[in-house]
Parts: C-alpha cells; sequence; structure tokens
C-alpha cells in the first residue's frame, strides 16, 4: 500500500479507523445517461434506494424493475427478489454474460450494483487486502495513484489511475470497463459531502476517452442523496 498521497486521502474523507468501523451506506441514486437508452434499458436506474456493504462485496437496489421488489447484486450472482423474498429472476455467473450492446435487467443489476460498491467504498477501498497502489509522476492539476486490483475484487478493470486534488479529495478515475467493450472513460467526481465523518463526491459523470483526452458529453452520469452511514460513532 503507497503510505504518502493514500494516508492523505483517506484522511481527506475521513480516516481510515472511521471506514473501518461502517457496516453499511445507504443513499438515494439517480444513473441518467445516454449508455442506459443505448443498451436497452433506459430509466431502470433513475431513482432508486441503494444499500452497499463494507463487510462484503453486496449491493442491493430498493425498488428494481418496480415497487415491492429489490435487485440484489453480489459478485457470482444478481437475483431480482420480491417483497416475500421469492426470487423472480437471477443469474450466475453474470460477468459472463457480457457480449453484447443490448442489456436486459440483469445485466444493469450487475453493472451498476459493483460500480456503485467501488464508488461507495472509495478511498477504504484502496486499502482491502490485495489492492496495490503507486504514486504517479506529477501529469496535470492533480496527483494520481495507479491501483491494480486483485481478481477477488469485482471492478471495472484491473488496473485504474485515481486522481485527487490538493486537499486529497477524489476528482477522477481512469478505467477501460470491461462489460462495455474495454473503452477508456474518465470519471469525474464532485459535489463532496460530508457524511457521518465520511466524505462523499455526490455528483459524478462519465465521459468518453479520446487520445487520452476526455470528450465533453457524458455518457452516463450518477447523483447521490439522502445519505447515511450505519456502524462506528455517527
Amino acid at each position: 500500500m503507497s503510505t504518502g498521497l493514500l494516508s492523505q486521502v483517506l484522511e481527506a474523507h475521513g480516516g481510515l479507523e472511521r471506514w473501518r468501523a461502517v457496516q453499511t451506506i445507504r443513499a438515494r441514486v439517480a444513473m441518467g445517461g445516454p449508455s442506459w437508452a443505448a443498451r436497452g434499458v433506459e430509466g431502470l436506474l433513475a431513482d432508486l434506494d441503494v444499500t452497499v456493504d463494507l463487510r462484503e462485496q453486496r449491493t442491493v437496489f430498493t425498488g428494481f424493475t418496480g415497487p415491492g421488489r429489490r435487485g440484489v447484486y453480489t459478485p457470482d450472482r444478481v437475483a431480482i427478489e420480491d417483497a416475500d423474498d421469492v426470487v423472480l429472476q437471477e443469474r450466475h455467473a453474470p460477468r459472463a454474460s457480457f457480449g453484447g450492446e443490448q442489456w436486459d435487467p440483469l445485466h444493469a443489476l450487475y453493472f451498476a450494483g459493483y460500480g456503485l460498491w467501488n464508488y461507495l467504498t472509495t478511498p477504504y477501498l484502496l486499502t482491502l487486502p490485495g489492492v496495490r497502489t503507486e504514486e504517479l509522476p506529477d501529469d496535470g492539476p492533480w496527483r494520481r495513484l495507479r491501483v491494480t486490483f486483485p481478481p477477488r475484487i469485482t471492478t471495472h478493470c484491473a488496473e485504474q489511475t485515481f486522481h485527487f486534488d490538493e486537499s486529497g479529495l477524489q476528482r477522477r478515475v481512469d478505467y477501460a470497463p470491461h462489460v462495455m467493450g474495454n473503452r477508456p472513460v474518465a470519471h469525474m467526481t464532485e459535489v463532496h459531502k460530508a457524511v457521518s465523518g465520511l466524505v462523499f463526491p455526490t455528483h459524478r459523470f462519465v465521459l468518453p476517452l479520446r487520445d487520452g483526452r476526455p470528450a465533453v458529453t457524458p455518457i452516463i452520469t450518477v447523483d447521490l442523496a439522502d445519505l447515511s452511514v450505519e456502524g462506528g460513532p455517527a
């Protein structure tokens, strides 16, 4: 684990000990942008309650595909359940199901499930066993960490570059998501808010990278509201 920059980043977002005490994070999420319509799942994630578990890679969307339903993500299985825990649809080994441009609700559940788990647990995510970080030379206004994830952590791709401002707040992540054809993007993060001692960016937007430079128009947007944290001191 890299020390200098990562230590500053952890402190800027609430401190490692505070993150270690957390069990779950909840939020209201609105995901938009043209990518959803292009894949046939427009509006599916436009207004949902989401809960992520910091002790395991698990994300639950309340209201997914309709009232009284929920979508449950884990790395090896995604499922849509009703209020009585009856499984309406499920898919095992969901990552292996990607390959075409058109998605069904279970594809969207997998992508959004692991994505939001990553987003809401960062920067604590960068301290997990097997994650390697290395500070890169200066290149622009922000400091950068190259992060290599082990296979046990489900994420967009194994190697990603995180950008942080002078105060240590996350501002951007560069990656090439496998489930979207390995096309490189710049994922911007802003409007940071403090919640129960932790700091989260509440507005995110994803820009395609063209010749290494971000495009102007977002293909995905992610807005978070009503954040709450369970576990440890308030």
